[in-house]
């Protein structure tokens, strides 16, 4: 007995010494990777967008904002030029004074089309859009004249501070700030006193433009507004104008000027009716209140809310262009979108000053423009910054209900595909400007926000029910034909055949039946994520009831029943399943992978004379998601290479005339650019589901498309649908470290794409064919090293 006690206690003891090695060697490996773990970087100020002067056109000047008001920073020789925008400067003046789209219906567009009587459609639909108004309107220009020996060198954006400068051939040196935590902006000169410090109307600056070349007709001119001129006034180192504009509405650009020691501060403002009945004293008060603080107190303010924001991801790859691209696309996200401030047009808070009226009147474009524009912010974690366009619809939901009601003739609601900031429709070519679907997709972003954050507050109290509201349209528009499939009155692909006759295509298109599918299948999901099962299986049914797909026998997907794809097309919208819906997928079987195989052998063979900057862009997401990563950054470094002026804006033709496009012209939209940041990151991360409508089970997809000349990668604190934060390494070709926080309590899956066994800090992590998994408690990280 003796020696079995003896025996057990010699067997206890080394249990316990085995159980402490253990413990230390898994205390160990945690310590190398919390040594080893990608931590978030500031922007590095190599990559900073530095401009050598002269800057002579607004287009290509440094970008500054705080999401209400924008700045574009420019000049030449003794002279900077600072031109002024705010996010609500709207001319709301709808087509002839009247609301055309309650007289010209989509009910009476059906008869229309029916009959044939496409030119008295056309002239319905269309010439509304080519009126003046409504429109976005640009709000001025700042001109700051230096002593002529004063020689601006450079300009600079230090993209970790938000803060622009202007460097010169002296000791002079001017510094500005639009304030992240105020409505106000801030400048500083050093080494020089200017000799002027000039406001100038937008009427001025038309004015102006006639004495040089002959005004650009790309949105028509500011004096088309018919607008008296401005109220001008100050005192005491102030300056101001007021411009009335139309519908009661006015707005004031406010300057305050003041020599302190060595240093010129000027602050400035725009305020309007939409602040204040006594507009004018707020902006005062506004200017007086950052020149009491100073510009080092104001900027200390300033930086911390950009320190907050940078902290939210990062990411680096091997190339700088790529690099410099993706780390200013971020911070357009910051400088020109907050959660309570109005969400970016299609020129964000930098609207035209050439005495010009913006392109396509700087307006939201619902077809594709605004939802890529926002498509980018989920996988970054800048929820707030892209909470700015789902406020800004939610908050519209009444009045979309009534467009719904008053021009389709349903329940529920919908957006229009071309509309003002009021979200009055403008109109335009009427087969996407007036389509419903577009509405589904907007939906699609409520979605999206939803997966991504995984706040199942957000999804009871607003995507699930701004999203329905688009599903109870939709299902006020379709009717099953005699098999039972549901079709719509009208379909069309944007913007295949333009707003010719053929563009009115067999409904349903690919790009409508992709669109209500998605639509429905997450309606799907969100109704079972509410235990709401009536309603889940109301829009499974509605999913069931669309027909298949169209394609050629080989999976070639057509643009309807009955039209290939014509010839190259800057829009892919019939291919729109693939990316971003995610309904076509390379796990989704031999059906599936045809149809990519074949659609994109199409779409090569097509060429990409007719496309867009936004189309390189948007194909390399496409190509990333479905794993061709060489496509992709083919495709990414064209967009870099062509498609953008040197402030990085995106513009839609090929700057370099190199034959990538047919189009070479440069009028400036910003969704391209959120493309291509977006693609970055799907060929870092994915984290999609194989079947779409089920409840979320995501799979996270490290280092998916990265292509072979980034053989050294990393990423902090992106996120993955299901509200993951994921980072990772990749070194000299593989992936060597993993990092997956948990933000609720779940199971995480992971895709065994590494090519070697990973160590994993937990225990129970499964592999079950090429997926490993564990559940994560909230706040919980798992961690893999290789």
């Amino acid at each position: 007995m003796k020696r079995f006690f003896t025996a057990l206690f010699a067997c206890s003891s080394l249990i316990a010494f085995a159980q402490k090695k253990t413990a230390n060697k898994t205390a160990s490996q945690v310590t190398l990777a919390k040594k080893n773990a990608t931590v978030v970087q500031l922007p590095d100020t190599r990559h900073d967008l530095i401009l050598q002067a002269p800057v002579q056109t607004w287009d290509e000047a440094l970008p500054l904002g705080n999401g209400l008001m924008g700045g574009l920073l420019w000049g030449e020789n003794n002279v900077i030029r600072l031109s002024l925008d705010r996010g609500d400067l709207w001319d709301e003046r709808s087509y002839n004074g009247k609301d055309w789209w309650k007289e010209l219906t989509y009910a009476k567009g059906v008869e229309l089309v029916a009959q044939k009587k496409y030119k008295e459609l056309n002239n319905g639909w269309d010439a509304p859009y080519w009126g003046v108004t409504p429109t976005k309107l640009p709000a001025g220009r700042l001109e700051i004249k230096l002593p002529v020996e004063h020689i601006v060198q450079q300009f600079r954006l230090n993209e970790a501070m938000a803060e622009g400068e202007a460097r010169f051939n002296s000791k002079a040196d001017l510094k500005v700030i639009y304030s992240a935590t105020q409505p106000v902006a801030l400048i500083s000169i050093k080494g020089a006193v200017p000799e002027a410090v000039q406001l100038l109307s937008t009427m001025d600056v038309y004015r102006n433009s006639l004495k040089g070349d002959a005004v650009p007709a790309s949105g028509g001119s500011v004096d088309k507004l018919g607008y008296p001129e401005a109220e001008r006034g100050g005192k005491q180192g102030t300056q101001w104008y007021i411009q009335t504009a139309a519908k009661g509405f006015k707005y004031c650009v406010f300057v305050q000027t003041e020599k302190r020691n060595d240093e010129t501060l000027i602050a400035f403002t725009i305020t309007s009716t939409n602040d204040d009945a006594d507009f004018l004293k707020l902006a005062a008060e506004r200017c007086s209140k950052a020149f009491k603080q100073g510009y080092a107190p104001l900027f200390q303010q300033h930086t911390q809310w950009w320190r907050n924001f940078w902290q939210q991801s990062s990411v680096s790859v091997p190339d700088t262009a790529i690099q410099k691209q993706y780390n200013l696309v971020q911070y357009f996200y910051g400088a020109a979108s907050r959660a309570n401030t109005p969400p970016m047009p299609l020129q964000g808070v930098w609207t035209a000053d050439n005495g010009t009226l913006p392109p396509w009147k700087g307006d939201y474009h619902n077809d594709l423009n605004t939802q890529m524009t926002y498509l980018a912010y989920q996988e970054a974690g800048r929820f707030d910054e892209g909470l700015s366009y789902l406020n800004y619809l939610w908050k519209r939901k009444p009045f979309f209900e009534q467009f719904a009601r008053e021009f389709y003739g349903t329940r529920g609601l919908a957006c229009p595909g071309v509309m003002s900031y009021a979200g009055q429709p403008l109109a335009g070519w009427g087969q996407y400007s007036l389509s419903p679907t577009m509405s589904a997709w907007s939906a699609h972003l409520f979605y999206l926000h939803w997966v991504y954050t995984g706040d199942d507050k957000f999804l009871k109290e607003k995507a699930y029910p701004w999203s329905a509201g688009v599903g109870e349209c939709m299902m006020g528009l379709l009717k099953p034909d005699e098999k039972g499939l549901l079709k719509l009155p009208l379909s069309s692909s944007p913007e295949i055949f333009d707003n010719s006759p053929e563009a009115w295509l067999t409904p349903n298109s690919n790009y409508d039946l992709m669109c209500l599918k998605m639509l429905f299948l997450s309606l799907k999901e969100m109704a079972g994520v509410l235990q709401r099962p009536a309603e889940s299986q109301k829009w499974e049914t509605a999913a069931k009831s669309l027909e298949d797909f169209h394609t050629k026998t080989d999976g070639t997907l057509l643009v309807d029943a009955v039209h290939e794809l014509p010839n190259s097309h800057r829009h892919l919208s019939n291919i729109i399943g693939l990316y971003p819906f995610n309904l076509i997928t390379t796990e989704g079987g031999k059906k599936d992978t045809d149809m990519i195989r074949s659609s994109l052998k199409q779409w090569d063979s097509l060429g990409t004379s007719k496309w867009c900057g936004y189309s390189f862009a948007w194909m390399s997401c496409l190509q990333a998601r479905v794993g061709n990563a060489e496509q992709a950054i083919r495709n990414l470094d064209i967009f870099v290479k062509a498609f953008i002026l040197r402030n990085g804006f995106h513009v839609n033709g090929d700057q370099t005339k190199s034959g990538y496009s047919s189009f070479t012209y440069r009028p400036f939209t910003l969704e391209g650019n959120f493309l291509a940041s977006q693609a970055v990151q799907e060929m870092l991360l994915q984290s999609w589901s194989s079947q779409p409508g089920t409840e979320h089970t995501g799979i996270i997809r490290v280092f998916p498309a990265v292509p072979d000349k980034w053989q050294s990668a990393s990423f902090s604190n992106l996120r993955a649908e299901g509200g993951y934060l994921v980072s990772a390494k990749r070194e000299n070709g593989k992936t060597s470290l993993l990092e997956i926080t948990a933000s609720k309590t779940g199971i995480v899956r992971v895709k065994n794409n590494f090519g070697s066994t990973p160590k994993w800090n937990l225990p129970k992590v499964q592999l079950n064919g090429d997926i490993y998994s564990v559940e994560l408690k909230k706040g919980q990280t798992l961690i893999a090293q290789f």
